[in-house]
């Protein structure tokens, strides 16, 4: 299986998706009669920061094609 070798920037970016993702499944799991889900805004503006640093925002398609190579 062909290993992704990725740019820093990709990494940070691949890398902030995953907090963001890890954060937002950790909001859903809560009690089921908790307050309503909400992501910190600082979790959602890192992981724009990083897509746009890596060139990747507005580009869905390329981004989850290196999530998927580097992260299976």
């Amino acid at each position: 299986m062909p290993t992704a070798v990725l740019t820093d920037r990709e990494r940070t970016a691949v890398q902030a998706y995953l907090r963001l993702l890890h954060t937002v499944r950790a909001t859903l799991d809560g009690p089921p009669d908790a307050a309503p889900a909400t992501v910190p805004p600082t979790v959602l503006a890192e992981a724009e920061r990083a897509l746009a640093g890596a060139g990747l925002a507005g580009n869905e398609d390329e981004f989850f094609e290196l999530l998927r190579a580097w992260c299976p």
